[in-house]
């Protein structure tokens, strides 16, 4: 892996992964089209890949550090609470509601994890994620139709929040945007427009964090190629910067635009994924 192509994949993971247009499923475009084959199969990569979520998970830290530093006290308070044998009740604590929320939606995760292997070989099958990015795209315009919503950590439900968890869930296939369907689910059941975005990339956090942790495992039995590192830091640096701007631009269309031009743009990518497929394949 040249130092160029690791930063080009820096580029797409740092943008995709935010932008709600699915990271996973331009990245395995990407890959079919220069190399033919998919990311995990690459020498070297699967650390790789991991770098690449580590980068954008850096991204949504500093984007959301006040938030992270308000959960992070809570969980101490939430300890204190359980040592002292006092009660753990969210009632009057909007912070520790928000945690609660955050892992309800997080438990559909582990219901795909028996399906990991069937999802990834979808990475190879342009057409599907064609038709995931024509999904993406249509869940994007319906939902900027919907009535503005009000809900926030302080009133959303817990079916919200089991909802939103699905969405996530169907999203681990490639051309399904995990930032987009999720969003779209939370706005879908009447979460605050920011509210929604907000609580989408924080949840990322503990999904992310649980699927590196999971490829952690695989890496160490395959091994790291030291000879790729300078490309590694390269594609991680890419990733981290244009993710972290990719949340702000996301913040910003949130506030004060809409998500059309996703939508039409995954029409686009998945309109034409499916036909240049069916046209190398006739």
């Amino acid at each position: 892996m040249s130092i160029l192509y690791a930063a080009l994949l820096g580029l797409v993971q740092g943008v995709a992964e935010f932008l709600p247009i699915s990271s996973s499923g331009h990245l395995a475009l990407l890959e079919n089209i220069l190399g033919g084959t998919g990311l995990m199969e690459l020498d070297g990569s699967a650390f790789f890949n991991i770098l690449l979520h580590l980068a954008t998970l850096v991204a949504v830290v500093i984007a959301y550090w006040p938030d992270i530093v308000d959960m992070v006290y809570e969980v101490g308070d939430m300890a204190g609470d359980l040592v002292h044998r006092r009660s753990l009740s969210a009632r009057g604590k909007p912070t520790r509601r928000l945690i609660y929320m955050i892992l309800l939606a997080t438990v559909p995760l582990f219901v795909i994890v028996p399906f990991n292997d069937a999802i990834e070989k979808l990475n190879a099958i342009p057409w599907f994620i064609g038709a995931a990015l024509i999904l993406t795209g249509t869940l994007l315009y319906i939902s900027d139709r919907l009535p503005r919503g009000k809900k926030t950590e302080k009133t959303m439900t817990w079916l919200d929040a089991v909802i939103i968890g699905l969405a996530q869930g169907l999203a681990t296939m490639p051309g399904l945007s995990r930032s987009g369907t999720t969003i779209a689910a939370g706005m879908g059941r009447g979460l605050k427009r920011s509210f929604a975005v907000r609580f989408s990339f924080l949840m990322s956090l503990v999904s992310v964090s649980g699927a590196v942790v999971l490829e952690v495992m695989n890496v160490v039995q395959e091994g790291i190629n030291a000879a790729m590192l300078p490309a590694y830091a390269v594609g991680m640096l890419v990733a981290g910067f244009t993710g972290y701007l990719s949340i702000r631009l996301l913040q910003r269309i949130v506030r004060k635009g809409r998500f059309g031009g996703f939508a039409y743009y995954c029409w686009f990518v998945g309109v034409i994924s499916i036909i240049v497929w069916f046209r190398l394949s006739a």
